[in-house]
């Protein structure tokens, strides 16, 4: 039975993964300082532990795995990565676990290892119009992203990418755009804009009024979690490194992603504009590159993942007695 390592385990996406793997029937450990949010870990074996700790990355490599997943990282929504107040806790935390992971997975000849990069590495000067972002992954140089949680993504990559040259390692890199779905963080202040947007118009009776930040013209993709697993996936057992995108390019504004919730929801609110964190004004998948290295790009459209995730959160606001 051929084994794999997630990081980050207890996390969305890595729980997420672990089910993915488990049905493949892969022998699967977590690591994480936390167990997932909400249901019980499907991994054969689960240690609780902070990779930021290097005993807990050799305690978590302690054997050849045929694959490894590196999600751990210190992160959230625009409301934690934009505000400038979690700077040196994100770059320092996120740093050393690849600084770590990397070192125990090379000091026991681990192989092969996919590392979840973000489009947040992407220039901010690419993405200043919000009807034509430039997010195509050779346009990561020269480089300036928006946010130190960007900066210290691009490292990382870097870090990954130098391992792959001086010790053969078979890394493989994605950059992220904005993944969603259920049982994900929903509240809190960590949570995701498509998240965000499901809670507040849960919360809101109908013919109310929900907030969102900036005028909610500016643009983004999102990709429904099932098919970041796909990607994530296929780019691991392929013999292509990376980075790519996985993402998907079906890009809207801020206003008309509250509109796919609304619809949902079945609900009609006015939408309050108010100052708060934004990130750059346009964002969008490349998706050029992941198809033609793979043959393969994200269909599912958004508004489909909208609606499982608002339904998903409506029931989770309802248990919690918000509403």
């Amino acid at each position: 039975m051929k084994t794999v390592l997630v990081c980050g385990a207890g996390g969305f996406i890595g729980s997420h993964m672990v089910k993915r793997l488990k049905n493949e029937g892969f022998w699967v450990r977590g690591v994480d300082l936390k167990f997932p949010e909400f249901g019980k870990t499907q991994a054969d074996d689960f240690i609780m532990g902070d990779l930021r700790d290097p005993y807990v990355c050799r305690q978590a490599v302690d054997r050849k795995f045929d694959e490894v997943y590196q999600f751990a990282a210190d992160m959230g929504g625009a409301g934690f990565v934009f505000t400038g107040d979690n700077d040196a806790a994100i770059m320092h935390n996120s740093g050393l676990v690849n600084l770590n992971m990397l070192d125990a997975c090379h000091k026991r000849n681990v192989k092969r290892i996919f590392y979840s990069s973000s489009a947040c590495i992407y220039p901010e000067h690419n993405q200043l119009d919000p009807d034509n972002p430039n997010c195509e992954e050779s346009s990561a140089y020269p480089a300036n992203p928006d946010s130190d949680y960007g900066w210290e993504k691009l490292f990382s990559e870097r870090l990954y990418m130098a391992y792959h040259r001086n010790y053969g390692m078979e890394v493989r890199i994605a950059r992220y755009h904005n993944i969603f779905g259920i049982e994900g963080t929903w509240r809190g202040g960590r949570e995701k804009a498509p998240a965000a947007m499901c809670r507040k118009i849960a919360l809101a009776k109908d013919g109310g009024e929900i907030e969102i930040w900036g005028d909610g013209k500016q643009t983004r993709s999102f990709l429904y979690v099932d098919e970041c697993l796909e990607g994530t996936i296929r780019l691991t057992r392929s013999g292509w490194t990376g980075p790519v995108n996985i993402g998907s390019d079906e890009m809207v504004t801020i206003n008309q992603l509250a509109d796919m919730a609304m619809e949902a929801a079945g609900k009609k609110l006015t939408k309050h504009h108010i100052d708060g964190p934004l990130g750059v004004r346009g964002r969008n998948s490349d998706n050029r590159l992941i198809h033609d290295k793979l043959g393969w790009r994200p269909t599912r459209p958004l508004r489909e993942g909208m609606a499982k995730t608002y339904h998903w959160i409506e029931e989770e606001v309802k248990k919690a007695k918000l509403i």
